[in-house]
């Protein structure tokens, strides 16, 4: 039998294996640092340091709804972002907590789907609100190199100082090749009058042509998507303050968002161990140790925890609903998770 007949027939197959390897990663993980060390010293700055950052991701929630808000008025769809963040936290609880199949990008397109009775282009604002997060990493790191390029050159740290530089050129090449495709009238066009999960994907050449007509919405769009990035990279810097790692602000400008693109990938749930893994690398030539390293990927990803649970109640009434009322929650197509 086949992996891909295997997941068909036993669709909490791939759930399963996540669940595997999240629970293997983070044994691997407790057994390479110390309780102690994820907070080393509960001290009024160290507290200080975490609580900014966790009010820092919060803020960060914020810009990521505007940024969404912003992509669906450029597709003709109203949405206010106070009714766009919740359905955001939910999304977030949803992928950090839950080995469900079902992402939480597929929520937040079931209800806004609901909410506009546009199921593709529900599905092609998220898939289009992720997409600028993508244009924003790789510049992201990329400009950080440019401002500090004594980073470029660490002892030790050369290959993965290339590897980074060649990871956010990829990322770039990647991300214009998928939009030329979508964007084409030719390729990208042909699908927007097309049945069944075509037109999911003709909508997101509506999407980008909506952008080239509405430049300012688009900015508009990027420009949350910078503030939502900063904001992460800033959570980030908190954290390693708390800590007490030797760590300026640049380095985190560069280093953060590769590993934002490395802990997408869906192995394990949350990105435990991709996040912990990448750092460990990344930030070994600046004199942080492995079990620092871990210790800081597993701060940052308890912050992300903490602010995620407050999507428990709006994914919890969104399933009550579903039984109830019309904000049905069941799957519209696939969408892509994102970092």
């Amino acid at each position: 039998m086949g992996l891909r007949q295997r997941l068909r027939e036993h669709p909490r197959f791939w759930s399963i294996l996540r669940i595997v390897a999240t629970v293997a990663m983070l044994a691997v993980l407790l057994t390479r640092v110390k309780a102690s060390q994820i907070v080393p010293h509960w001290d009024p700055d160290a507290l200080g340091w975490i609580g900014l950052a966790i009010a820092v991701t919060l803020v960060g929630v914020v810009f990521a709804a505007v940024r969404w808000q912003r992509v669906l008025v450029a597709l003709d769809l109203r949405s206010r972002v106070s009714r766009l963040l919740p359905t955001y936290l939910a999304g977030l609880f949803i992928s950090n907590f839950l080995p469900t199949t079902i992402a939480g990008d597929a929520l937040r397109v079931s209800r806004v789907a609901s909410d506009t009775g546009e199921a593709p282009r529900s599905f092609a604002s998220v898939v289009l609100e992720r997409l600028t997060g993508w244009a924003v990493l790789p510049v992201l790191s990329l400009a950080a190199l440019a401002i500090n390029p004594s980073l470029l050159h660490l002892p030790g740290g050369t290959g993965s100082a290339r590897a980074v530089v060649v990871l956010c050129l990829v990322t770039l090449g990647a991300l214009m090749a998928i939009l030329f495709v979508a964007g084409h009238p030719k390729l990208g066009g042909r699908l927007n009058s097309q049945a069944g999960w075509k037109r999911f994907t003709g909508a997101i050449h509506v999407g980008i042509d909506q952008f080239r007509h509405r430049p300012r919405v688009a900015v508009q769009a990027l420009a949350a998507g910078l503030a939502y990035q900063l904001a992460v990279i800033l959570a980030a810097f908190a954290a390693g303050r708390a800590l007490g790692l030797p760590v300026g602000w640049t380095a985190f400008m560069a280093y953060m968002p590769v590993v934002a693109i490395v802990q997408v990938l869906p192995l394990t749930i949350g990105g435990l161990g991709l996040r912990e893994g990448a750092l460990a690398v990344l930030l070994a030539p600046l004199g942080v140790s492995q079990s620092h390293a871990i210790a800081l990927g597993l701060l940052v990803y308890g912050i992300n925890l903490t602010v995620s649970l407050l999507g428990a109640p709006s994914f919890a009434i969104g399933r009550r609903d579903r039984s109830t009322g019309p904000r049905a929650d069941g799957p519209v197509g696939p969408a892509p998770a994102g970092a």
